[in-house]
């Protein structure tokens, strides 16, 4: 993983800019972009929207650290 990515299920506030940072990082790791050609934005920035939202689920839905099923 990208060391740039932190963990944030530990974190007690968790913003919109913190997944977003995260999804961001994410994409520029497997993409290989720092910053997409013009032919590829879109297609980078819906990316980087879709891991955001699904960041958001993901934290939203876990249980709180050291709970059991």
């Amino acid at each position: 993983m990208c060391r740039s990515i932190k963990t944030l299920r530990t974190e007690a506030v968790v913003t919109a800019d913190d997944t977003r940072a995260a999804a961001l990082q994410y994409v520029r790791k497997i993409s290989g972009y720092r910053k997409p050609s013009k032919a590829n934005e879109a297609t980078f920035e819906a990316a980087v929207d879709e891991i955001t939202a699904a960041t958001d689920r993901l934290l939203a839905n876990l249980a709180p650290a050291g709970a059991r099923a």
